[in-house]
């Protein structure tokens, strides 16, 4: 019998569409593959065995399963996105256990397409930080255990990087989804504002953040994305001739990069000259005030989402950071800090195609319960590892991370592509390319 676990999700979908395999058969396997290693990993918050089950049999009685883009393929959900019938929980002990009566639209997208939810994935409480940890669970990157998995998307990373699932939805908001799939050795996309609906909390952290997949091969993401945009994914095509920007400068002053990661980008810069296009070493424009927009956003945007919520169950770092947040909630609602960062750097994107960065500084901080550690702590950690995800958001540019070269412990480093508005299928065909040239494993060494 195959085992279709750790199997692509473009694979699956094929060999359910064409009868090689039921979506029973394809769920099951990827059921026993989280009993076996979920307790290594802490991808999930809750799974959903019996329920996930039923509806591969439903699925495997729809009269279209033969043209399903997802027919059969198992999926993970991020806990801060509605699914019919499990509560949300949000990484949080003060949010209610009440199931939820409807998906949230991107799940309806991906379910309507013939996926499976087979569980939802932990998050950092109300997905504020960058490690994924708290009275849920700690979600530890499948590379390297000693270390987090990233956050907020921590748990959908780990999930897909165990091969427990071959696609994961999450979010990013201030780099949610990039930050964990640079730990975790996977590619994914933030896409542009209004691309994929996004719906996320009590009002998307004022515009910053966006829904998108997580996947482990460049195929799968394209697939995944056109889903949740409900498009037909774009023609492939061969970039020729993009102008692209190579830079390791921290958004953030006093930020390092970490050799591993500033060579990543040197090798896949050196890659795509090789291809024909232009290459030249040339830093964004980023203003001084960066930090404090991203602050101020970011803060007001975790206010927001704990009205309402006792804050005596909320975490010390999460109570610090609404409180300072609820002092910015309403001059950011009517900022122009993000207009004007996107007109001063509009002109550089008239002039590269494409810019190319390290997708983080340095490897995620050690596993643990950060939850539990000072607001400061937490925010110098963030920061210090994290720098080159926020300006994307703050934007509402599309930016994506892929693997590009490994760390000294073995685990993968990985670079960061952005691209202008609309510009999503250049970034797909550009790492598809460096894909194609340059792979990675698909997966961690877990057994």
């Amino acid at each position: 019998m195959t085992d279709w676990a750790g199997r692509t999700a473009a694979e699956i979908a094929a060999a359910v569409r064409e009868g090689r395999a039921t979506p029973r058969e394809v769920v099951a396997a990827h059921l026993a593959r989280i009993e076996r290693l979920d307790a290594r990993v802490g991808a999930f918050r809750a799974v959903r065995s019996r329920a996930a089950l039923a509806e591969a049999d439903e699925v495997a009685a729809r009269g279209d399963l033969g043209t399903l883009p997802l027919a059969g393929v198992p999926v993970a959900v991020k806990d801060n996105l509605a699914v019919r019938g499990e509560a949300l929980r949000n990484g949080s002990a003060a949010t209610p256990d009440t199931p939820a009566g409807a998906d949230h639209a991107t799940v309806a997208r991906l379910r309507a397409a013939g996926a499976v939810v087979v569980g939802l994935t932990n998050v950092p409480e109300l997905c504020v930080f960058g490690t994924t940890d708290g009275v849920h669970g700690t979600a530890r990157n499948p590379w390297d255990r000693t270390r987090s998995a990233g956050g907020s998307s921590g748990g959908s990373a780990a999930a897909v990087a165990a091969g427990m699932v071959p696609l994961a939805l999450g979010n990013d908001g201030m780099g949610s989804l990039r930050i964990p799939a640079a730990n975790c050795g996977l590619v994914t996309i933030k896409p542009g504002h209004g691309v994929v609906p996004a719906g996320i909390g009590h009002g998307d952290w004022f515009g910053l953040s966006e829904n998108g997949p997580l996947a482990t091969t460049v195929e799968d993401l394209r697939l995944a994305l056109a889903v949740l945009a409900d498009t037909v994914p774009p023609p492939r095509r061969e970039p020729g001739g993009l102008r692209v920007a190579v830079s390791t400068r921290s958004p953030l002053a006093g930020v390092t990069v970490a050799r591993p990661y500033g060579d990543a980008v040197r090798a896949v810069a050196a890659l795509l000259m090789r291809e024909g296009h232009v290459v030249r070493r040339a830093d964004p424009p980023y203003p001084a005030s960066l930090g404090t927009t991203a602050l101020t956003h970011w803060s007001a945007g975790t206010a927001v989402d704990a009205r309402g919520l006792d804050p005596r169950l909320l975490a010390r770092r999460t109570r610090v950071h609404a409180a300072i947040g609820r002092r910015f909630a309403p001059s950011v609602g009517t900022s122009r800090a993000r207009q004007r960062l996107r007109a001063r750097l509009a002109p550089f994107f008239a002039e590269y195609d494409v810019l190319l960065t390290p997708a983080l500084a340095r490897r995620s901080p050690l596993a643990g319960p950060w939850h539990e550690r000072g607001w400061l702590r937490n925010v110098a950690a963030n920061s210090g590892y994290s720098p080159f995800t926020p300006p994307w958001n703050l934007t509402g540019w599309p930016a994506m991370a892929l693997p590009s070269g490994t760390l000294p412990s073995g685990a993968p480093a990985a670079v960061q592509l952005v691209g202008r508005p609309g510009s999503e299928g250049v970034l797909l065909e550009v790492a598809e390319r460096i894909e194609a040239l340059r792979p990675w494993r698909r997966t961690a060494p877990l057994g």
